[in-house]
């Protein structure tokens, strides 16, 4: 590991300040990913700034009903909550389904939004990577292809988004509080995080000195149900090929709501909007669970090594949202 220097800010806009002036800087909260990548000089900064201290570590009712959890909120409180679990069971159920237990009791709820690819030659410094090195190439593209997208990749990057969090936070509709060295922003989770196009490097859009401050979640229907599968090589500790995360909501027979976001496929969490709109509205029947899956899937481009990751993220889908109209009757 490269040398750095260390910095703790008192209060969040000085710890803003000190990013935007220094040239080579990061964010330091739980460390659990940027640590790693720095031990592999993936990335190299000069300067950390703990920012640990400066969020709420708190989980806080909101007017509406719904919830505020600090970017300090480490991922085992988040998971054990009992609000999150009664309200939000897809969030727990993400949460321990990543990471063991040690890393989810120092990861942060921000921390974990803004995690890195585990993409293997990002993580490598000796090989091209346009993430890493811009307009070096794509190794992935012609090598090892098990792990990386097939929905929303450009010739510059075929690598996946790995964060379970995410993928439940943008089935729920999560808004993420932001502040910089502007004025404080509100950013829908499923615009937090960018599709690689031609600038693979940027996998957010938020701006330099951006500090992620909290996550808010609205109030859940009494009728939804919400549920996280993961599909992975082995039971623990490792990532998604594919997961989902779902909510349904069924009145009467027919399917009044559904959301799902898939993670293991793309650059980002993939919201899933093709099935939805198919959805609403539809028969909750296992044939519209199908017809909505595939039509999402269309527009899915596999590579040779990952092909068997469209019918894995077919059946997912149906198996996920089956279990919810079960536990909805």
């Amino acid at each position: 590991m490269k040398p750095f220097r260390y910095e703790r800010a008192d209060e969040v806009p000085a710890a803003v300040a000190t990013l935007v002036r220094e040239a080579d800087a990061a964010y330091l909260a739980g460390g659990t990913n940027l640590v790693d990548l720095m031990r592999l000089e993936v990335t190299t900064p000069e300067v950390l700034i703990d920012v640990r201290r400066l969020t709420s570590d708190r989980i806080e009712e909101l007017p509406d009903g719904g919830l505020r959890i600090g970017a300090a909120v480490p991922n085992s409180d988040l998971a054990a909550d009992p609000r999150v679990r009664r309200r939000y069971p897809v969030l727990s159920q993400a949460l321990l389904s990543g990471a063991s237990g040690q890393l989810r009791n120092l990861a942060t709820t921000g921390g974990n939004l803004l995690q890195r690819t585990r993409c293997p030659y990002f993580q490598n410094v000796t090989t091209p990577c346009n993430k890493r090195v811009p307009g070096s190439g794509c190794s992935a593209a012609q090598g090892y292809q098990r792990d990386m997208a097939i929905l929303g990749a450009s010739p510059s990057c075929v690598a996946t988004h790995p964060s379970d969090m995410a993928v439940a936070l943008a089935a729920l509709d999560a808004v993420v509080t932001v502040a910089g060295p502007a004025a404080e922003r509100r950013i829908p989770v499923t615009r937090l995080h960018r599709l690689p196009e031609d600038a693979p490097e940027r996998d957010t859009v938020l701006r330099r000195g951006e500090l992620i401050t909290g996550v808010e979640l609205a109030p859940p229907h009494s009728a939804t149900r919400s549920r996280y599968r993961k599909v992975r090589d082995r039971a623990s500790y490792a990532f998604a090929l594919v997961s989902v995360a779902a909510t349904l909501e069924v009145t009467g027979g027919a399917i009044r709501d559904a959301r799902i976001a898939l993670g293991g496929v793309a650059h980002k969490p993939w919201r899933a909007t093709t099935a939805e709109a198919m959805l609403r509205g539809a028969p909750a029947t296992r044939g519209s669970f199908v017809d909505a899956a595939a039509a999402e899937l269309v527009a899915a481009r596999p590579l040779p090594g990952n092909a068997f990751k469209v019918p894995l993220a077919l059946n997912t889908m149906v198996s996920t949202l089956l279990e919810l109209l079960e536990e909805a009757r």
